[in-house]
């Protein structure tokens, strides 16, 4: 009986305590890093919407600016009391004012009045407003109307970004309700808008009451298709802070124009430092669970992972070579593994028993099965060959009876061949002729037989007394009831490592169910006995990929094909 000690696996409870603790550390950083990523992204929407907020008063003011310089632009066009003095008026303010393009008057059916342009460009033929052709300003009720950002195609090969102010205005001049408008450059304004920034990479862009986008910091992106903006959602957002899986947007909309301001900043440059605050804490948590897991694995190791590679080592050794396999018992310090070992050690000794004893009953199995084969082989040929031998003698043949007594000694002195079960291939060609030779007198004009042998194989070894039941056969069942000549041809060839050893006839031939039977186990048939005999024996000795095939067409011959290794001479035994 074992007796039980005490065993060393507290340090697989200690490996469990210490990855239980570091776990804990590692959520409540986790959750620190979460709840502090929530506190920064409410920090950076306060702030994205601060700088929204100050976008839409610089916006705004400008944009009020502009609206205060065209009421003095009215003011002074209603003093004038001529369309010169107005033309004056309105180059002069063209010319002064940095951020104007031209000013331009339109009566109540948008036809161009008068207009001036710092520059002096000259305007085309009929030209037109085309963008207040389309705006519905003159339905408008409040004093002014602004346009989104749009190219003033009013003047010969001048094509300016320009945003216009229109204000309603009734002249005395020209006795009408008229139309003021200054278009004023958008530079200015793009410049701020681009200027602006919301963290790392986020950025403002102006969108109308429509969702359409009045300008955008990355204009030409937009218009390529490199980027996109989702602005028919975003023109649903109401005004404020809307913070989102990855962006924050904050919305405000301009007083005085149906403009709007978007400010776009990004959730991964806010809690870019929570990941790094975090990857630093699951790095330090990693060195140190390292650490701890090294000293437990080198406590581990001793008594537990050694002994156990060492059984599986072993183990995978006995799969390899299980009949020449030695194993002694680990005398291991824990109890489990030292009952482990030992049994593993009982069970190979059992196992190589049992496989030596299997291994002796196949071997006296398999030579009883061989000497059963040749002695079924032997007899049946001497059966028939006396047979014929007899029946030369009844036709007081003796000259031939003579010959073929002879032929039967050689052939029987090489059937015998001191006991050899190997013998060359040119003495299994002597002992077939030796037969056919014995045939031919009994078969007189009825069969003609030839050899066509690779005479540098005629040394190689092969299983005596393989060719001749085929030519038996061939005889017998191929040639006896034929009318015309019969012709048996031998030949023996190389394939590869192989030989092939071919026996074919022009005899009456077989049917694919007749060839099948000949090989079957249990034939009945006293003439098929011999030809089942010489598969087994090859498949015995060399494997299934070797013994015969049979090949046959009625009325046209039958093909037997014998495939055997090559064996040179005095390798014999290794089979």
């Amino acid at each position: 009986m074992f007796k039980y000690k005490k065993t060393k696996l507290s340090p697989l409870i200690i490996a469990v305590v210490v990855c239980g603790i570091l776990f804990s550390v590692f959520a409540s950083t986790v959750f620190f890093g979460m709840f502090h990523q929530k506190l920064m992204i409410n920090s950076a929407a306060v702030s994205s919407k601060q700088t929204v907020s100050q976008a839409d008063v610089a916006v705004s003011g400008y944009m009020s600016s502009i609206k205060k310089k065209l009421n003095n632009l009215c003011d002074e066009a209603n003093s004038c009391e001529s369309e010169k003095e107005l033309q004056s008026v309105l180059s002069t303010s063209a010319r002064l004012e940095d951020d104007v393009y031209s000013v331009m008057i339109y009566d109540d059916d948008g036809r161009l009045l008068l207009y001036g342009n710092e520059t002096n460009d000259k305007a085309k033929d009929s030209a037109t407003d085309m963008l207040l052709d389309k705006a519905d300003f003159f339905a408008a009720s409040s004093g002014f109307a602004v346009t989104d950002p749009h190219v003033n195609a009013m003047y010969r090969n001048k094509y300016p970004w320009v945003v216009t102010i229109v204000r309603q205005e009734y002249s005395s001049l020209f006795k009408q309700q008229v139309y003021v408008a200054v278009d004023y450059k958008f530079s200015q304004i793009a410049t701020y808008i681009d200027n602006i920034s919301i963290g790392q990479r986020g950025y403002c862009y102006i969108i109308n009451s429509k969702g359409d986008v009045v300008y955008h910091p990355q204009q030409q992106m937009l218009f390529s298709g490199i980027k996109k903006e989702n602005t028919d959602r975003i023109a649903k957002m109401t005004d404020g802070t809307h913070i989102e899986k990855d962006n924050i947007y904050c919305l405000m909309s301009m007083s005085g124009c149906n403009w709007r301001i978007v400010g776009v900043s990004y959730n991964d440059e806010v809690t870019k430092s929570v990941r790094e605050q975090l990857l630093v804490g699951f790095l330090f948590a990693l060195l140190f669970s390292m650490l701890i897991s090294l000293v437990i694995y080198l406590i581990l190791s001793r008594t537990v992972t050694r002994p156990v590679r060492r059984l599986v080592s072993s183990m995978q050794d006995f799969e390899k070579q299980a009949e020449t396999f030695k194993y002694n018992a680990d005398m291991s310090n824990v109890v489990e593994f030292q009952t482990l070992s030992a049994s593993f050690e009982h069970m190979v000794g059992m196992i190589q028993s049992l496989m030596e004893k299997v291994h002796n009953e196949e071997i006296i199995l398999r030579k009883t099965e061989l000497k059963a084969l040749q002695a079924q082989i032997n007899p049946h040929f001497l059966y028939n060959t006396l047979d014929s031998i007899q029946w030369m003698c009844e036709q007081d043949n003796s000259k031939d009876a003579v010959k073929m007594v002879g032929a039967l000694a050689k052939l029987f002195r090489i059937s015998i061949s001191h006991g050899n079960e190997f013998i060359t291939i040119g003495d299994e060609l002597k002992h077939a002729e030796s037969y056919l030779i014995i045939q031919s007198y009994r078969y007189k004009n009825q069969f003609t037989y030839s050899f066509d042998v690779d005479e540098d194989l005629l040394n190689c070894m092969c299983n005596k007394i393989t060719v001749q039941p085929f030519i038996e056969n061939a005889i017998y069942h191929g040639l006896d009831r034929m009318v015309d000549e019969g012709e048996i041809k031998i030949t023996v060839k190389r394939d590869g490592k192989d030989i092939l050893i071919i026996i074919a006839d022009n005899g009456l031939g077989m049917t694919e169910e007749q060839c099948r039977k000949i090989l079957e186990k249990g034939r009945s048939d006293s003439r098929g006995i011999g030809v089942k005999n010489v598969d087994d024996r090859l498949k015995i000795y060399f494997g299934k990929h070797y013994g015969i095939k049979i090949e046959s067409e009625l009325d046209v011959g039958t093909t037997v094909t014998v495939r055997i290794p090559m064996i040179e001479k005095g390798h014999e035994n290794e089979y």
